[in-house]
Protein backbone atom coordinates (compact mmCIF):
# COMPACT_ATOMS: atom_id res chain seq x y z
CA UNK A 1 0.00 0.00 0.00
CA UNK A 2 1.56 3.47 -0.95
CA UNK A 3 2.27 5.49 2.18
CA UNK A 4 -0.21 8.43 0.71
CA UNK A 5 -3.10 6.12 1.44
CA UNK A 6 -2.21 5.33 4.45
CA UNK A 7 -1.85 8.78 5.98
CA UNK A 8 -5.24 9.29 4.06
CA UNK A 9 -6.35 6.75 6.20
CA UNK A 10 -5.46 7.56 9.61
CA UNK A 11 -6.44 11.42 8.86
CA UNK A 12 -10.07 10.34 8.11
CA UNK A 13 -10.10 8.01 11.17
CA UNK A 14 -8.19 10.68 13.37
CA UNK A 15 -11.44 13.14 11.55
CA UNK A 16 -14.10 10.36 11.97
CA UNK A 17 -12.90 9.86 15.83
CA UNK A 18 -13.12 13.88 16.18
CA UNK A 19 -16.69 14.60 14.81
CA UNK A 20 -17.73 11.63 17.45
CA UNK A 21 -16.18 13.04 19.98
CA UNK A 22 -18.16 15.93 19.42
CA UNK A 23 -21.48 14.51 19.00
CA UNK A 24 -20.93 12.50 22.25
CA UNK A 25 -20.05 15.98 24.23
CA UNK A 26 -22.68 17.63 22.81
CA UNK A 27 -25.19 14.73 23.58
CA UNK A 28 -23.64 14.64 26.85
CA UNK A 29 -24.02 18.29 27.48
CA UNK A 30 -28.13 18.06 26.17
CA UNK A 31 -28.27 15.39 28.86
CA UNK A 32 -27.14 17.33 31.66
CA UNK A 33 -29.30 20.33 30.53
CA UNK A 34 -32.44 18.74 30.22
CA UNK A 35 -31.74 17.24 33.91
CA UNK A 36 -31.20 20.50 34.91
CA UNK A 37 -34.50 21.14 33.81
CA UNK A 38 -36.38 18.37 35.37
CA UNK A 39 -34.55 19.36 38.78
CA UNK A 40 -35.82 22.61 38.33
CA UNK A 41 -39.22 21.27 37.75
CA UNK A 42 -39.38 18.97 40.64
CA UNK A 43 -38.24 22.03 42.89
CA UNK A 44 -41.27 23.89 41.41
CA UNK A 45 -43.44 21.20 42.35
CA UNK A 46 -41.75 20.92 45.98
CA UNK A 47 -42.85 24.20 46.45
CA UNK A 48 -46.77 24.07 45.17
CA UNK A 49 -46.47 20.68 47.21
CA UNK A 50 -45.85 22.72 50.67
CA UNK A 51 -48.24 25.17 49.67
CA UNK A 52 -50.65 22.76 49.07
CA UNK A 53 -50.16 20.98 52.09
CA UNK A 54 -50.62 24.62 54.48
CA UNK A 55 -53.79 25.41 52.89
CA UNK A 56 -55.46 23.14 55.12
CA UNK A 57 -54.29 24.30 58.26
CA UNK A 58 -55.35 27.84 57.12
CA UNK A 59 -58.77 26.55 56.08
CA UNK A 60 -59.26 24.72 59.22
CA UNK A 61 -58.08 27.69 61.11
CA UNK A 62 -60.23 30.37 58.78
CA UNK A 63 -63.24 28.44 59.48
CA UNK A 64 -63.19 28.44 62.93
CA UNK A 65 -63.74 31.89 62.84
CA UNK A 66 -65.66 32.70 60.15
CA UNK A 67 -68.06 29.52 60.22
CA UNK A 68 -70.40 31.60 57.22
CA UNK A 69 -67.63 32.33 54.79
CA UNK A 70 -68.34 28.73 53.69
CA UNK A 71 -68.62 29.27 50.03
CA UNK A 72 -64.80 31.06 49.79
CA UNK A 73 -63.70 28.14 52.00
CA UNK A 74 -65.58 25.45 49.37
CA UNK A 75 -63.77 27.06 47.22
CA UNK A 76 -60.02 27.45 48.32
CA UNK A 77 -60.41 23.51 48.41
CA UNK A 78 -62.11 22.72 45.53
CA UNK A 79 -59.19 24.85 43.79
CA UNK A 80 -56.27 23.19 46.17
CA UNK A 81 -57.47 19.44 45.21
CA UNK A 82 -57.49 20.72 41.19
CA UNK A 83 -54.14 21.95 41.75
CA UNK A 84 -53.30 18.83 43.84
CA UNK A 85 -54.51 16.48 41.35
CA UNK A 86 -52.85 17.64 38.61
CA UNK A 87 -49.11 16.62 38.51
CA UNK A 88 -46.60 17.57 35.09
CA UNK A 89 -44.17 14.81 34.62
CA UNK A 90 -40.66 16.25 33.47
CA UNK A 91 -41.69 14.32 29.64
CA UNK A 92 -44.64 16.08 29.74
CA UNK A 93 -42.35 19.92 30.11
CA UNK A 94 -42.14 19.51 25.85
CA UNK A 95 -45.48 19.81 25.58
CA UNK A 96 -46.70 23.46 26.35
CA UNK A 97 -50.26 22.74 26.66
CA UNK A 98 -49.65 20.15 29.40
CA UNK A 99 -47.57 23.08 30.91
CA UNK A 100 -50.83 25.80 30.21
CA UNK A 101 -52.91 23.58 32.63
CA UNK A 102 -50.60 23.36 34.99
CA UNK A 103 -50.66 26.71 35.40
CA UNK A 104 -54.26 27.23 35.16
CA UNK A 105 -54.65 25.22 37.88
CA UNK A 106 -52.29 26.76 40.40
CA UNK A 107 -53.65 30.50 39.13
CA UNK A 108 -56.91 28.92 40.51
CA UNK A 109 -55.75 28.42 43.79
CA UNK A 110 -53.98 31.15 44.11
CA UNK A 111 -57.33 33.62 43.01
CA UNK A 112 -59.32 31.45 45.61
CA UNK A 113 -56.33 31.76 48.49
CA UNK A 114 -56.82 35.85 47.65
CA UNK A 115 -60.25 36.13 48.00
CA UNK A 116 -59.51 33.84 51.53
CA UNK A 117 -57.42 36.94 52.32
CA UNK A 118 -59.85 39.27 52.07
CA UNK A 119 -62.41 37.43 53.87
CA UNK A 120 -59.74 37.59 56.77
CA UNK A 121 -59.43 41.15 56.48
CA UNK A 122 -63.17 41.31 57.96
CA UNK A 123 -62.35 39.37 61.37
CA UNK A 124 -59.82 41.22 63.81
CA UNK A 125 -59.67 38.46 66.17
CA UNK A 126 -58.45 35.91 63.37
CA UNK A 127 -56.31 38.70 62.38
CA UNK A 128 -54.41 38.57 65.67
CA UNK A 129 -54.49 34.60 66.38
CA UNK A 130 -51.27 33.57 66.18
CA UNK A 131 -51.62 30.11 64.75
CA UNK A 132 -53.37 31.85 61.39
CA UNK A 133 -50.50 34.34 61.92
CA UNK A 134 -48.05 31.64 61.58
CA UNK A 135 -49.80 30.05 58.48
CA UNK A 136 -50.26 33.11 57.00
CA UNK A 137 -45.91 34.12 57.02
CA UNK A 138 -45.73 30.04 56.07
CA UNK A 139 -48.04 30.96 53.19
CA UNK A 140 -46.59 34.57 52.11
CA UNK A 141 -43.22 32.73 52.05
CA UNK A 142 -44.09 29.85 50.47
CA UNK A 143 -45.50 32.36 47.63
CA UNK A 144 -41.85 33.85 47.53
CA UNK A 145 -40.39 30.40 47.44
CA UNK A 146 -42.68 29.50 43.59
CA UNK A 147 -41.80 32.80 42.39
CA UNK A 148 -38.06 32.14 42.73
CA UNK A 149 -38.44 28.39 41.93
CA UNK A 150 -40.46 29.33 38.76
CA UNK A 151 -37.87 31.82 37.95
CA UNK A 152 -34.72 28.86 38.43
CA UNK A 153 -36.81 26.76 36.17
CA UNK A 154 -37.31 29.44 33.09
CA UNK A 155 -33.44 30.04 33.06
CA UNK A 156 -32.70 26.26 32.94
CA UNK A 157 -35.23 25.85 30.43
CA UNK A 158 -33.82 29.42 28.77
CA UNK A 159 -30.38 27.54 29.07
CA UNK A 160 -31.03 24.37 27.60
CA UNK A 161 -33.07 25.74 24.74
CA UNK A 162 -29.85 28.08 23.52
CA UNK A 163 -27.95 24.86 23.90
CA UNK A 164 -30.76 23.29 21.71
CA UNK A 165 -30.98 25.37 19.01
CA UNK A 166 -27.37 26.53 18.37
CA UNK A 167 -25.53 25.34 14.95
CA UNK A 168 -24.00 22.46 15.05
CA UNK A 169 -25.10 20.47 18.05
CA UNK A 170 -28.99 21.28 16.81
CA UNK A 171 -27.99 18.81 13.89
CA UNK A 172 -27.12 16.40 17.09
CA UNK A 173 -30.16 17.32 19.54
CA UNK A 174 -32.08 16.72 15.88
CA UNK A 175 -30.72 13.25 15.57
CA UNK A 176 -30.91 12.45 19.28
CA UNK A 177 -34.66 13.30 19.59
CA UNK A 178 -33.97 16.29 22.45
CA UNK A 179 -37.09 18.91 21.94
CA UNK A 180 -37.44 22.41 23.58
CA UNK A 181 -39.50 22.60 26.54
CA UNK A 182 -41.99 25.38 27.40
CA UNK A 183 -41.62 28.01 29.96
CA UNK A 184 -43.66 28.80 32.79
CA UNK A 185 -45.37 32.20 32.00
CA UNK A 186 -47.92 34.73 33.20
CA UNK A 187 -51.09 34.39 33.20
CA UNK A 188 -52.56 36.64 30.65
CA UNK A 189 -54.12 39.25 33.33
CA UNK A 190 -51.27 39.26 35.31
CA UNK A 191 -50.82 42.68 34.53
CA UNK A 192 -53.74 43.95 35.34
CA UNK A 193 -53.72 44.58 39.21
CA UNK A 194 -56.41 42.79 41.43
CA UNK A 195 -59.55 44.33 42.86
CA UNK A 196 -60.05 44.50 46.50
CA UNK A 197 -63.12 44.89 47.90
CA UNK A 198 -64.37 44.77 51.85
Amino acid sequence: MPRGFLVGIAVLGVLLASIVGWAVSVNNDLVRLDQDVNEKWAQVQNVYQRRADLIPNLVETVRGFAAQERTVLEEVTKARASATGLQLTPEALNDPKALERFQAAQNQLSGALGRLLVVVERYPDLKSNQNFLALQTQLEGTENRITVERRRFNEAVREYNTRLRLFPGSLVATFAGFRSKAFFEATPDAATPPKVKF
